[in-house]
């Protein structure tokens, strides 16, 4: 199994681009401040707070017990130590509200209360990054046949460095090549320094 994520990981890491989403490598991430979860709390997010501490990967999702989202936010979770032994934190991004993000936060199938996830609910932040915002997939069920009440934002991730710029963005890619690219490219930044 982890020869295979290795290699999604290279194949992942030849398709990281910035062609996925207008920001580009050396932009400045626009700040954020919002609604989150962690563990099923919420709280206030503010992305400036999190860069103090180091790189931030930022990650957004189409939504909140999806099924590619549900795989993806276990992958977080599952190497939640590796982002933070190469002094990386993560935060998820969806146009859930924070009811829901509430349920998935906490959910030991999914994010297991190793890093917060944020509500976008009027894709303000999405935007903000110059990302789609879908709205023809609302209406849709999620894994647990919920009805999900929002459209959906391009599965693309931002590494962010200390200072706020783009180090590098992942888009276009499994949920699980997704956060192996987004690890490498951490890793890499660690590894400069």
């Amino acid at each position: 199994m982890k020869k295979i994520l290795t290699l999604a990981a290279l194949a992942a890491a030849l398709c990281t681009s910035t062609a996925f989403a207008a920001l580009k490598e050396g932009d400045t991430a626009p700040a954020f401040t919002t609604q989150a979860s962690l563990g099923g709390k919420a709280f206030t997010y503010a992305l400036k707070d999190s860069l103090k501490k180091g790189p931030v990967v930022v990650y957004f999702y189409p939504t909140a017990f999806g099924g590619g989202c549900s795989i993806q936010a276990r992958a977080f979770a599952e190497n939640f130590e590796r982002f933070a032994s190469a002094g990386a934190s993560i935060v998820g991004v969806s146009l859930d509200d924070i009811g829901r993000l509430n349920q998935f936060s906490a959910d030991p199938k999914y994010c297991a209360s190793k890093f917060p996830v944020a509500s976008d609910t009027d894709g303000k932040i999405a935007r903000a990054y110059e990302l789609a915002v879908n709205e023809s997939t609302r209406g849709r069920k999620d894994n647990r046949g919920v009805v999900v009440d929002h459209g959906s934002i391009e599965r693309t991730t931002f590494i962010l460095g200390k200072d706020g710029k783009v180090l590098a963005t992942v888009g276009g890619v499994s949920p699980l090549a997704n956060v192996e690219a987004a690890l490498s490219a951490v890793q890499k930044v660690t590894a400069q320094k």
